[in-house]
């Protein structure tokens, strides 16, 4: 089994990113991010409704590096304030040396190649620091824009399961790719 310490918190830069711990000053940011019909779209998670919601993610996302548990950063261009996405080893295994990446960005900031950056960044900290074997991704079959971020980045699909998440009254289809350590191009 692996041993997960994210302590210290590492900030990752890439060429034009800076990827950073989430606080409160975040919130607003967040809340944005959370309450977009668009941004979560293809997420089956309640929309976020007040600054309280947004601040409770924060707090979840936290507790989940406070106790080894998972681990995110806000995305934000280099030298701006503001995060643009947040991005992350949601859910590690440590028994199986895998974890589950999750990312989302504000629509009017995708297709400038940031979210790509920002998963190599996340890859990279996932195989060199957590010492990991494989990494995952959950996603919507509709959601073609994850697909092909993901595909660009080395990601093959494992798996199209049918009908196996219930969300408001709906029973969703999930598609799993992954990357495993000895196929990854540094």
């Amino acid at each position: 089994m692996l041993t997960i310490n994210f302590h210290p918190f590492q900030n990752i830069e890439t060429e034009r990113l800076l990827l950073r711990r989430l606080n409160e000053n975040d919130a607003d940011e967040v809340l944005a991010l959370r309450s977009n019909p668009e941004t979560m779209k293809y997420i089956p998670r309640p929309l976020a409704k007040n600054r309280e919601d947004a601040l409770g993610h924060i707090n979840m996302i936290e507790e989940k590096i406070v106790t080894n548990t998972g681990i995110n950063w806000g995305i934000t261009l280099k030298g701006e304030p503001k995060i643009i996405g947040i991005i992350g080893h949601y859910k590690v295994s440590p028994e199986n040396h895998r974890a589950e990446i999750g990312y989302m960005s504000f629509p009017e900031v995708n297709g400038k190649g940031y979210m790509s950056e920002a998963i190599k960044a996340v890859v990279a900290y996932g195989f060199e620091q957590m010492n990991l074997h494989s990494i995952e991704a959950i996603i919507d079959p509709d959601n073609i824009g994850s697909e092909r971020v993901l595909q660009k980045n080395g990601f093959v699909k494992e798996a199209h399961i049918l009908e196996n998440e219930l969300w408001e009254g709906r029973f969703l289809d999930t598609v799993i790719y992954s990357l495993l350590k000895r196929n990854w191009k540094k």
